[in-house]
């Protein structure tokens, strides 16, 4: 897996693109209700943070989001590593659900209609525009900066609620 991993960042350097790491994560309290995205951008040694809050939305929805708004920083085409804990996301791209949801006129295997359409489809726009690749990783668990990511969502629900948004 490492070696597959490995590869695939060299086959992005080779592009001459810069190497952009994205990494992003969206809360909810009592999913659905308030929620907060948050999104760590790393190149080189800049490290952006940015994050938002919605008043009533879903987790999915907060994930979705998270990286649409991390990709829309970008000034310039990259490849852009996203490191996600979403499972939900990661699959969309990594198990080729997006494709198939498109070729079935974003109807989902059951033949219902998939949820977050209009997310996905912003998200598909801001890919087209880089190099991507979507890496899963353990939520709340030892990456540094998905745990930041997650103190930053949750921290913007909290505020939010704190002056009734």
């Amino acid at each position: 897996m490492l070696q597959a991993f490995g590869r695939i960042v060299e086959n992005m350097k080779a592009q001459n693109l810069k190497t952009v790491e994205l990494y992003t994560d969206g809360a909810c309290s009592n999913n659905p209700g308030p929620g907060g995205w948050a999104a760590v951008l790393i190149y080189n040694d800049i490290k952006k943070e940015i994050c938002g809050y919605y008043k009533d939305t879903t987790n999915n929805r907060m994930e979705i989001f998270s990286v649409i708004e991390g990709l829309r920083e970008l000034k310039q085409s990259c490849n852009v590593l996203i490191y996600t804990d979403s499972q939900y996301v990661a699959d969309a791209f990594n198990k080729g659900w997006i494709d198939l949801w498109q070729q079935n006129g974003w109807k989902n295997n059951d033949n219902k209609e998939v949820k977050n359409i209009d997310l996905f489809k912003a998200l598909l726009i801001e890919l087209k525009k880089h190099q991507y690749k979507f890496i899963k990783v353990k939520g709340h668990a030892d990456n540094e900066f998905n745990n930041l990511c997650d103190k930053l969502a949750t921290e913007q629900i909290k505020k939010a609620q704190e002056i009734q948004i």
